[in-house]
């Protein structure tokens, strides 16, 4: 039997012999705020990850996985990072829907859009926040009706993310009229390419516009198409978020000290080092960042929302800092860019860093949850 060492080992060559040739290029590439960069290639290695056997590899052998431990997907994500791979493209399938239908889903959903999402054929978006109801995700106001053997959905989504390439959606809906708050929702899978949709980009400080509104003017989707039960959509949209801050959460800290690393490098060539002030907020973001892995490690497997909402706090925080540190480190050349707008990697980041703190959760979101699940305090009073 393969032990963990040799899994590495293989993962490690694996990598090392296919991140060549045409794939070459996209090392680095991709991720939040960059999700425009060589799409369709990182899409193409996306497919050739599949045909090796290297996506939803956590899943059990039963739905198409190989059933990894907790620990080989840690180490397949660790030398996924480690060696510079392209950001996936397929994450909102993998690593939000795949689990979700393993665990609520029918049989019948998860022969029918299980083996799509592993071998990257078909691309998935979250339809969940809406215009007045963004972090306070209960406020949702899309509603889908049935129609014979069909939903039929009516409403508008905001900040989906890769909505313009996706084949498919998972959508918080109100499907009781009267219904307030966590009550009367349900969790639907819509097919996107139909004409009831509209997908329209959203023009970000970036210059980029990965996210999109969407707008359901009659859309319609099967009536097997709910995971579920009717009504009961809010706990499975839940159970979606907490698969959100899972074991990939790891690879993304992988990706953050790699940021970090070229920061303190470009400090030292600058001479920005040799201020104490600077050498201090470095030390403090490394010091933070080991923290950080270490509380991921330490939770692996556990899918409360307490555990859930101080993961968020963490990193969205800490990314944040480390924007805002590069803008410090590089000093007045940070200000400036070319005349068509062209962003450096460390502007980007600095830009997009200040939607960590907002998008999966606000902050104050997240705070609350901690007071009010984990510790117990008294709700916050809503009107």
């Amino acid at each position: 039997m393969e032990s963990d060492s040799e899994f590495r080992s293989r993962v490690r060559a694996w990598l090392d012999d296919n991140l060549h040739g045409r794939f070459a290029h996209l090392r680095g590439m991709g991720g939040p705020g960059r999700e425009h960069e060589a799409f369709a290639e990182r899409l193409e290695w996306e497919r050739h990850l599949a045909a090796a056997g290297f996506t939803c590899i956590g899943w059990s052998e039963k739905h198409g996985g190989q059933g990894a431990s907790l620990t080989r997907q840690v180490i397949f994500y660790e030398e996924y990072a480690r060696a510079g791979a392209p950001a996936t493209v397929s994450h909102v399938g993998q690593e939000l829907l795949g689990p979700t239908l393993i665990e609520f889903g029918t049989q019948d959903q998860q022969q029918r859009f299980l083996p799509g999402i592993k071998n990257v054929t078909e691309m998935w978006c979250q339809g969940y926040s809406e215009p007045g109801a963004g972090s306070d995700l209960a406020s949702v106001t899309t509603t889908a009706k049935r129609d014979g053997d069909e939903w039929v959905i009516t409403g508008q989504k905001v900040w989906t993310s890769l909505a313009h390439v996706a084949d498919w959606c998972f959508v918080l809906v109100r499907t009781e009229p009267g219904s307030k708050r966590h009550h009367g929702l349900s969790y639907l899978l819509v097919p996107m390419d139909q004409p009831g949709i509209e997908v329209r980009p959203i023009n970000q400080l970036t210059g980029t516009s990965e996210f999109n509104e969407v707008f359901f003017d009659g859309a319609r989707t099967g009536a097997d198409c709910v995971v579920g039960k009717p009504g009961e959509g809010w706990g499975i949209a839940m159970g979606t978020l907490s698969f959100e801050r899972g074991i990939a959460t790891l690879s993304k800290q992988i990706g953050f000290r790699r940021e970090l690393d070229t920061i303190a490098a470009e400090a030292r060539r600058n001479g920005s080092f040799d201020e104490a002030v600077i050498r201090e907020r470095i030390a403090r973001m490394y010091v933070s960042l080991d923290v950080m892995r270490a509380y991921a490690v330490r939770t692996l497997g556990k899918v409360d929302t307490g555990t859930a909402a101080v993961a968020k706090l963490l990193w969205a925080n800490w990314h944040r800092d480390l924007g805002e540190l590069a803008m410090t480190v590089r000093g007045a050349r940070g200000l400036t860019v070319g005349d068509k707008y062209d962003l450096d990697d460390w502007q980007r980041l600095y830009l997009f860093t200040r939607a960590d703190t907002i998008y999966g959760g606000s902050n104050e979101i997240q705070r609350n949850v901690i007071a009010e699940r984990v510790l117990h305090l008294p709700r916050e009073v809503r009107q």
